[in-house]
């Protein structure tokens, strides 16, 4: 799949946003960035889950006071998101943050912008202009009757231009709404405007269940017709998740790719073997598979042998047995109790030459 929507280039830390890059994935930690050791234990776990960005939030002094060491321990670029105190920007860049998540409406008047505009170029640090429907300014409510889509692209392009005044470029920008259709037409609407590299998500999207389906169409819109550098997922609860819902719709679309691949099938009067616990044991092994391996797990001689021979390795079951594929062949026969076994012994070998 290709990009549709060039976009300039950012760099965060050691990562590339826009211009071609890989779409990153980040997160946001739900600590208390005043709490060190849960912050720092928090950016690991990210980090280990495949998280290549993270953003904390910093309310006051007392977490920009952590964010030097977090920076220093931390495995992966960190984002600073800073709301009203400029001064938590400043404390922020001088303590090596990777990037600044600001409104630069609410920053605090021109002077203050150009403060930390200016430090933030001095030391090469990019800023995002987050624009959220939730909190659009009363002057654009009452313009367009609303937090519209026309609405949200209208202030982040003001807030665009703020930073353009102060002659700095080195810009990404997020548009977000809970609703999925008021995303896309905002999404669609800024890349007919502006080149700068986009922060795409359907922000407040709701739990693991709901929220994973609500940022999957969302995203998956947007990023099949080209537009999105980076993506956050916003679940609410734990944003391990977030990571991997983010990397299953960028694999969906064939645009990364982050380890094993489970295809199962969804089963139907055919399947003569528990698919369904098999499947699961299958992705749980595939977690822990860093390589870009094609696992299939079939019910049934119809579509299953296929499948099997397309992926790296596979199972097609049959009644109470299954038969093993590796690389197109079969391998053997075996009863359901021994598929699992078989499966990790296959594995394994395909580990090794890989």
């Amino acid at each position: 799949m290709q990009t549709l929507c060039k976009t300039r280039q950012v760099k965060v830390g050691s990562v590339l946003i826009g211009g071609g890059a890989p779409v990153a994935v980040q997160s946001m930690t739900n600590t208390d960035t005043r709490d060190f050791e849960a912050t720092l234990a928090q950016i690991r776990a990210l980090a280990e889950a495949g998280c290549e960005i993270v953003r904390l939030a910093v309310p006051d002094r007392e977490a920009a006071a952590n964010l030097a060491e977090l920076v220093k321990q931390a495995p992966v670029p960190l984002v600073a998101d800073i709301h009203f105190d400029y001064q938590l920007a400043l404390m922020a860049i001088d303590a090596g943050i990777s990037k600044l998540r600001i409104n630069p409406g609410n920053i605090g008047g021109k002077e203050k912008v150009k403060a930390v505009v200016s430090r933030a170029k001095a030391c090469g640090v990019p800023i995002r202009v987050g624009v959220n429907a939730g909190s659009l300014e009363k002057e654009l409510l009452a313009k367009y009757g609303g937090p519209t889509a026309a609405a949200m692209v209208e202030s982040a392009m003001k807030h665009v231009r703020l930073l353009e005044d102060e002659d700095f470029t080195d810009i990404v920008i997020s548009l977000k709404a809970s609703s999925v259709p008021k995303t896309v037409e905002a999404y669609r609407e800024l890349v007919r405007q502006t080149d700068y590299p986009l922060h795409i998500g359907i922000t407040e999207a709701g739990t693991w269940y709901s929220g994973s389906i609500r940022s999957a169409v969302g995203l998956g819109i947007l990023l099949a017709e080209g537009i999105g550098d980076t993506l956050r997922v916003s679940l609410t609860g734990d944003p391990l998740r977030e990571v991997e819902v983010g990397q299953k719709i960028l694999e969906a679309l064939e645009l990364r790719s982050f380890g094993a691949k489970v295809i199962s099938c969804p089963t139907c009067g055919r399947c003569q073997i528990d698919l369904e616990s098999l499947a699961s044991q299958v992705e749980a092994l595939a977690a822990g598979i860093k390589k870009p391996l094609r696992i299939a797990v079939m019910g049934c001689a119809v579509n299953g042998p296929g499948e099997a021979r397309e992926a790296d390795v596979g199972v097609a079951g049959g009644r109470g047995e299954g038969l093993i594929f590796r690389q197109g062949e079969i391998i053997r026969k075996v009863p359901e109790d021994q598929i699992i076994t078989a499966l990790k012994e296959e594995l394994e070998k395909l580990k090794e030459v890989h």
